[in-house]
């Protein structure tokens, strides 16, 4: 009897290599996924840093000063060089921080810098819920 299986050569079926090439692409689509939503929580952390970064440079130029809650305040006077913070810079497009300070020292619990969203989805995205500063 001849043995078939000498002249057989190693190597995939049309259908094992379909099937691994499904399952790279869906790797790599589960990538494109998390790497999106790794950039959207990266851009929420820098925007949560750059409220609490001047609402600190807001109360210590308060303090510094003795200007109550409700005082005077220009932003030129926290922001710029030499002073508390050198510059705000937004982590995207779809946070605006231009024009979005305030003009008096805030309450315990409000901000002096007010970012201007996108749209909803930006909002849903890179807002900070309002316990995270509620005692700031």
């Amino acid at each position: 009897m001849a043995d078939y299986r000498k002249n057989l050569k190693g190597g995939m079926t049309l259908l094992e290599l379909t099937v691994v090439i499904l399952v790279l692409l869906s790797l790599v689509a589960i990538l494109f996924v998390g790497a999106r939503a790794w950039r959207i929580g990266s851009d929420r952390a820098s925007n949560i840093l750059n409220l609490r970064n001047v609402q600190q440079a807001v109360r210590a130029h308060a303090n510094t000063r003795t200007l109550a809650i409700g005082g005077s305040l220009d932003v030129a006077e926290i922001i710029g060089a030499g002073k508390y913070l050198g510059s705000v810079i937004s982590p995207n497009n779809e946070i605006n921080y231009v024009g979005k300070f305030g003009a008096f020292v805030p309450t315990i619990g409000s901000l002096y810098l007010s970012p201007g969203y996108s749209d909803d989805a930006a909002i849903s995205n890179y807002a900070p819920a309002e316990a995270l500063y509620a005692d700031w």
